[in-house]
């Protein structure tokens, strides 16, 4: 029979998981936006897309930093203030990530 897990224990466990997936999803907006500037000055064509994968970057870093202090802090109270604002930043930056595909993805084939 598995022991029981404490609610502290399980958001340790979530920001571990957090804080290096945001960092790695930092680099892919990065990479993204660095491929659109290309594309954009070949195509002579401007897109929303950049400018999305932007804002999702700090999405992502918000979502990092808040994960890793909430390592670093011993109060449980805080710890759970910023495992929420960890997780509220990590699923807006994945929904503004697929959102950031569809306009890749249409403004290219247009």
């Amino acid at each position: 029979m598995p022991l029981p897990i404490s609610r502290s224990e399980l958001d340790e466990r979530t920001c571990r998981l957090i804080c290096p997936i945001a960092a790695a999803m930092v680099g892919v907006c990065l990479t993204g936006i660095g491929i659109l500037q290309v594309t954009i000055s070949v195509a002579r064509r401007t897109t929303l897309a950049d400018d999305l994968l932007s804002i999702d970057a700090l999405l992502f870093l918000t979502a990092m930093l808040s994960s890793y202090f909430a390592l670093r802090l011993n109060s449980s109270r805080r710890l759970h203030r910023l495992e929420q604002l960890a997780d509220a930043s990590f699923i807006a930056g994945m929904l503004l990530t697929t959102i950031a595909c569809f306009v890749i993805t249409y403004a290219v084939h247009i």
